[in-house]
């Protein structure tokens, strides 16, 4: 299992973004082998979220590659190499539906991650 993507649900999972999914995407998008998809409820739960991964990453000593959409907090993007988290407000979440975009990508169970 990816150490990034563990330690992004469990971060996500610490500040309570909601319907955290994780798509394998190796194979299916060059950009990362994983997606993580969440939803805060208001804008500043989306930004607490984001927040809260760019710190626990920086303290593990790992880079943000690049972080979008912070200040309008709708849509927060954090590259993390091998992991691309989407944090969406809950509306924009529905809006651009990137579980149904990307559906020929598995999902990863959530146990399997939380539990290691």
């Amino acid at each position: 299992m990816n150490s990034f993507l563990k330690l992004a649900v469990h971060t996500i999972d610490d500040k309570r973004g909601h319907n955290i999914t994780a798509l394998n995407m190796k194979g299916i998008s060059p950009i990362a082998d994983y997606f993580v998809i969440c939803h805060g409820n208001s804008e500043k739960q989306v930004q607490a979220i984001a927040h809260e991964l760019k710190k626990v990453f920086q303290e593990e000593g790992l880079e943000i590659k690049r972080l979008e959409g912070y200040d309008q907090a709708r849509w927060v993007l954090l590259d993390i190499g091998d992991v691309v988290v989407h944090i969406f407000h809950k509306e924009e979440r529905v809006y651009y539906n990137l579980e149904k975009l990307w559906g020929d990508a598995p999902s990863v169970p959530l146990q399997e991650v939380i539990s290691q």
